[in-house]
């Protein structure tokens, strides 16, 4: 898991449990809400080969970021990357640094394990972030990768479809899709990350130094004279 003020994914809370829910979807909407489910789901194929990876809190959360150093591009092999630093977060390991940018050998070995390749230098500002999919990982998740292929292509002509005929506002385009404009978000010891507030608000992102929840701070007005 990213840290020094670098929020990536959520994991561990309770509003969305991929395991206990079971989402299993065949007909492909357009929604999403429904590609939500497809990532929730693939999560939970993923955590049945490695038990350990903590539970999924906001899947929602990955639709339309491109902003982070796990890569620009939602795929299947985005999501086992972003397992990987959940698996990282579980064992306590230290994966990255320089703000969640840098990925170290700790981050590789872990990909490793989750049939992840790379290249033998790491890049120079992102280290071993350029991970891809080995071939025995790619027949293992054959049917996964194959099904949230397909809800991607259909939200990304949905989303096509709906840019091409209306005219969508800032507030429209920085809404809850997981990009847009990021604020900083503060906890009890100090500590401080960059979120879009609507995704701080579909569940809590919980400090790992303090335990507590970041927040977005009020802003006092300054009193008319």
């Amino acid at each position: 898991m990213a840290t020094d003020g670098y929020v990536q994914i959520i994991w561990d809370a309770p509003e969305w449990n991929p395991r206990a829910s079971l989402l299993v979807v065949h007909d492909v909407s357009t929604t999403p809400p429904v590609l939500a489910a497809e990532l929730a789901q693939a999560w939970a194929d993923i955590q049945r080969h490695h038990p350990e990876l903590p539970d999924l809190a906001a899947p929602e959360s990955l639709i339309g970021e491109s902003s982070s150093a796990c890569g620009a591009e939602l795929s299947f092999e985005r999501l086992l990357h972003e397992a990987v630093h959940g698996i990282a977060a579980s064992r306590g390991v230290r994966d990255t640094s320089r703000a969640g940018r840098y990925h170290n050998r700790r981050f590789l070995a872990i990909a490793e394990e989750l049939g992840l390749d790379h290249p033998d230098e790491p890049h120079p500002s992102s280290g071993f972030s350029l991970v891809t999919l080995n071939p025995e990982a790619r027949k293992r998740y054959r049917p996964t990768i194959e099904r949230l292929q397909r809800a991607l292509k259909a939200h990304t002509a949905a989303t096509a479809a709906d840019t091409a005929r209306s005219f969508r506002g800032p507030a429209a385009r920085h809404g809850s899709s997981g990009g847009g404009v990021r604020v900083k978000a503060v906890c009890d010891c100090g500590r401080n990350v960059r979120v879009v507030p609507s995704v701080l608000a579909q569940a809590p992102i919980v400090c790992g130094g303090c335990g507590k929840p970041f927040r977005i701070p009020e802003v006092v007005g300054v009193a008319a004279r």
